[in-house]
């Protein structure tokens, strides 16, 4: 069924508003995926304060091209496009796509943008192979807890030695 001028103004005017609050935009060609599995991206996304969006081609440029001037438009992107907003930060709208890739080979990454600027395919699945924050996060704790931990570890098998010998 075809939309009608106002249903596409405000499919545009919502489009334009998630882009100019988002800190990342992940593109993702979901041709061949089946409807329960876009549901699962959906609430994946939501855990992850990210929001995964629909739309058509032309609307989806026209709103690029009002929020922030870009022509990253339809004749980059190919296929059904849907479009994952991230408003937390910026590398989990890849990495929520690229792990649903890893488990359904429909669904294609096809670039994305950081801000204003533009990533391109092999850049987009650069960043979704990064480490999440929570994840950089877990990392840098575990390295600064590591030493005091050896340390601990060597006092308590010194002081077991010591019980043995009395």
């Amino acid at each position: 069924m075809a939309l009608t001028k106002e249903q596409k103004k405000k499919i545009i005017e919502d489009l334009k508003e998630k882009i100019e609050k988002q800190k990342a935009i992940a593109f993702a060609d979901f041709s061949g995926v089946k409807v329960k599995d876009l549901q699962k991206i959906r609430k994946e996304a939501r855990s992850k304060d990210c929001e995964l969006k629909i739309a058509k081609k032309t609307l989806i440029s026209l709103a690029l091209k009002a929020a922030q001037g870009s022509e990253a438009g339809k004749e980059k992107l190919e296929g059904e496009i849907a479009l994952c907003f991230g408003y937390k930060d910026e590398i989990s709208p890849f990495k929520i796509l690229y792990n649903f890739s890893k488990e359904n080979e429909n669904l294609k990454i096809l670039g994305g943008f950081i801000g204003k600027e533009f990533l391109n395919k092999e850049k987009a699945l650069e960043l979704a192979k990064l480490l999440g924050r929570e994840e950089l996060i877990a990392q840098l704790f575990f390295a600064a807890k590591a030493p005091f931990l050896g340390v601990f570890n060597a006092f308590q098998r010194n002081l077991s030695i010591l019980k043995v010998k009395t």
